[in-house]
């Protein structure tokens, strides 16, 4: 039997399939880990301005408010409500002295018909002069109870943004925004309708500040 020429058989064959797996063992090890190597780090939150109001006033116990044709409606704004919301302009700019940033965006709670089948109606009611003094968008296509799908569209849309919703609701957005730790937050809502509370998320980090808007007699 011929003599096999040196350097050959099994044990030559395995020092070459190891010497051409080395690259990529090499590459494996020093190779970014894939999510790193696609996305980068993780970006920081971006910064965020949430104005936040309930609606204006609704009719006490035994009394009615009025919808949009004058019709008696309990579900709508009491006649303070509908002055009040005539007046909201004024906190924003162009009006002289005003104390708030214009909103790019205005929210008001919406969606699905309420009871009775009809859509919820007092933010709306509470923000369409606003918004029409104003020519900004509004948007009513979220629910109360939707509030964490509220909270991703505020925080996606052009900064800043006003949100007019049920003050049973205002808890819940606020720990959708994230926003629920912040010191000097409240719980709930007072029972109050002439306050602006604002979020204001800097580097990732939020703060609050509460604001009365002194707009009608008897405003505190």
């Amino acid at each position: 039997m011929p003599e096999a020429p040196a350097g050959s058989g099994p044990r030559r064959r395995t020092l070459l399939a190891a010497a051409a797996l080395a690259p990529l063992a090499m590459a494996g090890c020093s190779a970014e880990d894939p999510s790193t190597a696609a996305h980068g780090p993780k970006a920081a939150p971006k910064d965020a301005l949430v104005m936040l109001i309930r609606h204006a006033e609704k009719p006490y116990a035994g009394d009615l408010g009025e919808d949009e044709d004058g019709n008696e409606d309990p579900g709508s704004l009491a006649g303070r409500g509908r002055r009040r919301a005539e007046e909201l302009h004024r906190l924003f700019p162009p009006a002289g002295g005003s104390t708030l940033p214009r909103p790019a965006v205005v929210f008001a709670a919406g969606g699905p018909s309420g009871p009775g089948g009809r859509p919820p109606a007092r933010c709306r009611q509470t923000v369409e002069p606003l918004t029409a003094a104003l020519r900004a968008p509004l948007r009513a296509e979220f629910a109360v109870g939707a509030e964490e799908a509220l909270a991703r569209a505020a925080l996606a849309a052009p900064m800043p943004v006003l949100v007019c919703w049920e003050h049973t609701g205002v808890p819940r957005l606020i720990h959708a925004l994230g926003a629920h730790q912040v010191l000097g937050v409240p719980a709930v809502w007072p029972d109050r309708y002439d306050l602006v509370w604002t979020f204001t998320r800097r580097q990732g980090r939020w703060s609050f500040r509460e604001l009365a808007q002194h707009l009608l007699p008897g405003d505190a």
